[in-house]
């Protein structure tokens, strides 16, 4: 950041500026938000089906797109955070088709729930679904179409105004999103971008005119979050999406090609930069030996290297910030007595001072160790060896957060093995599990964590849930 009045966004493989926003002042910050709240009072008496059929259009912007537009989507995205740029279009088709999903189920999600087959004679009761009011969305930087999608379109459906504030790292996705949103016809005072310093984010969290604040990010800015809210003026609600460590555990009969492949793009996708990408696996010790070879040596395979160059399979990490904290739980897992299996040549792009980091696995790790503890956020896995499911289960377990997990076991061949998947399912504190993949969101499925992954749910119909509140009707229409 150049000063308090302004943010610019960092190329990660450069280091060269990309763009700059200038923050608003809180009096500029009061009118935005009372031209949300009028907005938001005649949003929400347009028909509900009016609104669906605005999101699909909002869908229809982004699909209308041309080649050369979309190509310069890609780029800029790739120079804002970092992705391979050949690797940016499954983003932009995974938050269309889960724009999709999540129109495909409002009417039935945000209609009135009747009670007519329980009414009484001369009663008539029912449930409606009202918006909540002004929603503050704070989006993350990893994967910002993905992510904004979530809870942007259902609370707009839903007959919310919505005041979008982006990560300093990704602030031209969140200006192409809600321009998007304005061509499909969604009242530009509705929902706005608010590029912010985390003072004035406070001061948006805690103003009077914002009804529901849903955060993705790290678990200290959830608390920060958090803690705004409960100090501010009466009782507002907040969504909290935070970090992961989510454990993957192979099985003895797990198909390994498969699964190795699996489970090395669920660790290094993205450079690791993925609240649900695997942070440490567990391997059933009959099998150890033969997984971390086959893991190894697909890692090596990966061309680290500038983004833009569509060869390139790993870029930068997002900062060089990141970078050195990534270095360091490595280095401090290695000093505690880890093995490092990958030799660093093979990358020698991956320098101090740079943003680039080297995948790396490492083994003869245990739970002393912050690699297998703390949220790494970067392309390395520690791989620890388990002689049966219940210790798998209680190093699975053994973990402050708890977001998604994955069990990797022949189910098709082996009843036996769909069993015990389901027995671990019934242990697992978290909020998914997965078998046989990994790093994954299902719109149909809640997306949900437990302890510091977060408080809150987004997708599915409990979606529509959590951006709307219950008003319930009670009519006794014969009086005698």
């Amino acid at each position: 950041m150049a000063n308090v009045q302004t943010q610019t966004t960092i190329i990660p493989h450069s280091q060269a500026p990309y763009v700059t926003r200038t923050y608003p002042n809180e009096s500029e910050l009061d009118i935005k938000l009372q031209y949300a709240a009028v907005a938001q009072a005649a949003w929400r008496k347009r028909p509900l089906t009016e609104r669906i059929e605005i999101g699909h259009k909002f869908v229809s912007v982004f699909k209308a797109i041309g080649d050369d537009e979309q190509k310069a989507l890609h780029l800029e995205l790739t120079l804002q955070m970092g992705r391979p740029v050949s690797q940016v279009p499954g983003e932009i088709r995974g938050f269309l088709s889960r724009a999709e999903y999540m129109l495909s189920i409002a009417e039935s999600c945000l209609s009135d729930v009747s009670l007519k087959d329980t009414d009484l004679p001369g009663f008539r009761r029912y449930i409606k679904r009202e918006p909540l009011g002004v929603v503050f969305v704070i989006a993350p930087w990893n994967y910002p179409y993905l992510v904004t999608i979530n809870s942007v379109l259902p609370a707009i459906v839903a007959g919310n105004a919505v005041l979008l504030k982006p990560s300093p790292q990704t602030p031209v996705v969140a200006e192409r999103f809600v321009d998007a949103l304005h061509k499909a016809g969604v009242p530009e005072d509705l929902v706005q971008v608010l590029h912010l310093s985390p003072s004035l984010t406070t001061y948006v969290v805690q103003h009077t005119l914002v009804d529901f604040v849903s955060f993705t990010g790290s678990v200290v800015g959830g608390q920060a979050v958090e803690r705004a809210a409960v100090e501010a003026a009466g009782f507002k609600g907040v969504a909290l999406e935070l970090g992961g460590k989510d454990p993957a555990y192979v099985r003895s009969d797990a198909d390994l090609k498969y699964t190795v492949a699996e489970l090395m793009d669920g660790a290094m996708f993205n450079s690791g930069q993925s609240c649900c990408a695997i942070e440490r696996i567990y391997v059933h010790e009959s099998v150890y030996d033969e997984f971390v070879t086959q893991y190894v040596d697909l890692v090596k395979k990966y061309v680290m290297g500038d983004p833009t160059k569509p060869e390139t399979s790993l870029g930068p990490v997002v900062s060089v910030a990141s970078a050195e904290k990534i270095r360091k739980q490595v280095a401090d897992a290695v000093k505690a007595g880890a093995t490092a299996l990958i030799l660093e040549d093979l990358f020698p792009i991956a320098q101090p001072g740079t943003a680039y980091v080297a995948p790396q696995v490492l083994v003869n790790v245990n739970h002393t160790m912050d690699i297998m503890m703390e949220e790494t956020f970067g392309p390395v896995i520690g791989i620890q060896k388990v002689s049966s499911d219940e210790e798998a289960i209680r190093l699975m377990n053994d973990s402050p957060y708890g977001l998604t997990a994955s069990v990797w076991t022949n189910a098709q061949e082996n009843p036996d093995s769909e069993q015990a998947f389901l027995h671990i399912v019934d242990e697992l504190h978290t909020g998914t599990v997965f078998l046989n993949r990994c790093d994954v969101l299902d719109p149909a499925l809640s997306w949900t964590g437990v302890k510091n992954s977060g408080r809150g749910v987004s997708l599915s119909k409990f979606g529509y849930d959590q951006l709307t509140r219950a008003k319930s009707v009670h009519m006794k229409i014969k009086t005698a």
